[in-house]
């Protein structure tokens, strides 16, 4: 494939600047466009035959990263709730890739006992684990707590990620050189950490800006990870695919999908950087940033969002009082 000339290169970058100021740009189809004429095609060889841990696989930008993982010769092995659509979604990976190297864990990411055995699980029965994605979520209509005493959004988004990734950390090591790629949301660019109200227990709830909150908290321990783990080849990175167009989105944020339907991104968009993470090269050198299509991003647009390393490391002792009261 021919290179770029210096001027295409450059022409990209001007618009790439240009969609960042606009961020609804960014976020849609218009912005993947503009931008992946200057993108090299992904080579899944760095995956090949790697160990590969996922949440979120059964639907969505998840379904969308199983299916060219599995087809790239991945070893997937990714966690579910529904084991019928979890046997589901692996004989249709299996039968449309030819790969049999897949296989499913089930558990209640919503739970921390749950996320605590499955995590024992797969390191008990996983000998290597080269990359670890994080990828379930969920929206809720309202303030749902769960039997833990957890508000669910936080339950999910934050809580989950923290418990599993804490649990096979030790694994990334041995297994190293090691990823751990977290997907966030655009939408925490609206919310800063709430050291005072993680459960969402104040004022009157809502859904989007619960899930924004978790996805700010995602980005902060994506932070953390990276500066624990720089001493080991195990880098930790987030990434917000943009606005794509998922049956999450259409059922959760109803209006926000009819007005802005026509411009949302289809699930192979969406999943794009989250492979390129997976597989490029880059990212097996940078550690601790934001990326979105294919490049680091700010992780804050907003002065009042912008928190100190003393709420980071507040935000981990909570999770941790968190977890090891349940």
């Amino acid at each position: 494939m021919p290179s770029k000339t210096s001027s295409e290169s450059n022409s990209i970058s001007r618009w790439d600047g240009l969609l960042e100021k606009t961020i609804v740009g960014s976020f849609t189809s218009i912005g993947h466009k503009v931008r992946s004429r200057g993108w090299e095609p992904i080579d899944g060889s760095a995956v090949a035959g790697k160990t590969v841990v996922m949440t979120g696989a059964t639907s969505g930008i998840g379904t969308e990263v199983a299916r060219q993982l599995a087809g790239y010769g991945a070893g997937l092995r990714f966690v579910a709730r529904n084991e019928g659509k979890a046997e589901t979604l692996r004989h249709d990976l299996i039968s449309s890739t030819g790969n049999a190297d897949i296989s499913y864990y089930l558990a209640d990411l919503s739970l921390v006992r749950e996320v605590r055995r499955v995590a024992a699980e797969i390191a008990d029965t996983e000998p290597a684990i080269h990359r670890l994605i994080n990828n379930a979520v969920v929206l809720p209509p309202e303030r749902i707590v769960t039997d833990e005493g957890l508000e669910l959004a936080h339950a999910t988004n934050l809580v989950a990620p923290f418990v599993l990734t804490n649990h096979l950390v030790p694994r990334m090591l041995e297994s190293q050189p090691a990823r751990i790629i977290n997907v966030i949301s655009g939408g925490m660019y609206a919310e800063g950490l709430r050291l005072d109200d993680l459960n969402y227990e104040e004022g009157e709830y809502r859904g989007t800006i619960a899930y924004a909150r978790a996805k700010r908290g995602l980005m902060i321990l994506t932070k953390l990870w990276a500066e624990q783990l720089r001493s080991g080849n195990v880098t930790a990175n987030a990434t917000h695919p943009g606005w794509v167009n998922t049956p999450g989105v259409e059922t959760s944020i109803p209006t926000f999908h009819k007005v802005m339907g026509p411009f949302l991104r289809d699930v192979s968009q969406g999943a794009d950087t989250i492979l390129w993470l997976a597989t490029a090269a880059t990212p097996a050198t940078e550690t601790g940033k934001l990326w979105h299509d294919r490049l680091p991003r700010p992780e804050h647009r907003f002065k009042r969002t912008v928190e100190t390393a003393s709420d980071r490391g507040l935000l981990w002792e909570q999770l941790e009082s968190t977890v090891a009261r349940i």
